[in-house]
């Protein structure tokens, strides 16, 4: 199973590059990059203008190869790498049919140029896919690079405590398994703001943010079983809780590694087909996380 990079030049797909290599190298496995043009209509024109506009996508996606071929090969000529051209009315389906008929493991997208720097912003296709991809999606933050050659460090399972969140700590793990590194799950209490006036006390608040932080405390330690269950050793497997004011803070509160991921989970109406869904929680997280993320699908 490969990684999937979906590339094009000037729309923030170095950073996807960067981080579909380093995925590729942890996890022993080759890179598809994609690039998808929009596709030609089948009607004629008698002006021509349907054959130029083809000579157009051609040349775009000859162009977008190049450039990815060439910046691979000076990033991460350890790691194969097949270039596809993919004609298509609509790039979220294209990249979706894509992933699935090449068995891809992850379809990694770059960030919008809309945001500041390392931070994850999510384009119009990203937003797409985050709700339809039968595949996870990793999301490298904005202007994203990593060092030479280098492979991931540690995992960070964002952990939410409920029976959704269940479902995510057995994947997360078998990824961190998989490509040695440690696993860190991670909870995040974010403390409502103080009515005014308050009507049931000052500290209302504060009681129920400590409340909850120890029902995720004992959540937390119930979810390292999860993860030794799929062969990750309990040594490997820390947990750590923040609780702040708002989701930058308790993202913020945690320290972070050079090279780590967070992966979150789908939420959603439930249903046969696995697909990612995201809730207000993981929109949340993805909008102040340091790191790239990655968005696991129901399974």
């Amino acid at each position: 199973m490969s990684v999937l990079i979906a590339f094009a030049p000037g729309k923030g797909s170095v950073g996807a590059l960067d981080l579909g290599a380093q995925l590729a190298r942890s996890l022993g496995t080759e890179i598809d990059v994609a690039t998808v043009v929009p596709k030609p209509w089948s009607t004629p024109s008698m002006a021509r203008v349907d054959a130029e506009f083809a000579d157009w996508a051609a040349t775009t996606a000859a162009e977008s190869e190049a450039k990815a071929r060439h910046y691979l090969q000076d990033r991460a000529p350890d790691i194969t790498a097949s270039f596809h051209r993919l004609a298509h009315r609509s790039v979220s389906t294209a990249l979706t049919e894509a992933a699935e008929s090449i068995s891809a493991s992850v379809l990694v997208l770059g960030s919008s140029g809309d945001g500041a720097l390392g931070q994850v912003v999510v384009g119009s296709t990203a937003d797409k896919l985050l709700h339809s991809s039968p595949v996870t999606v990793a999301l490298a933050p904005r202007g994203y690079r990593m060092r030479d050659r280098a492979t991931l460090t540690r995992i960070t399972c964002a952990f939410s405590g409920d029976s959704e969140a269940s479902r995510v700590v057995s994947p997360t793990a078998q990824l961190a398994r998989d490509a040695g590194i440690p696993l860190r799950l991670a909870s995040f209490v974010v403390r409502g703001a103080t009515m005014y006036p308050p009507e049931i006390g000052l500290r209302a608040e504060d009681d129920v943010a400590a409340e909850l932080a120890r029902g995720l405390s004992e959540a937390l330690t119930a979810a390292v079983d999860d993860a030794v269950a799929v062969g990750l050793s309990a040594e490997r497997v820390t947990t750590e809780l923040a609780t702040a004011g708002s989701w930058r803070e308790a993202l913020d509160e945690v320290q972070w590694q050079d090279g780590e991921v967070l992966t979150i989970g789908s939420s959603g109406p439930l249903g046969p087909i696995a697909r990612v869904f995201l809730g207000s929680r993981a929109t949340k997280i993805i909008r102040h996380s340091p790191v790239p993320i990655m968005v696991l699908p129901r399974r």
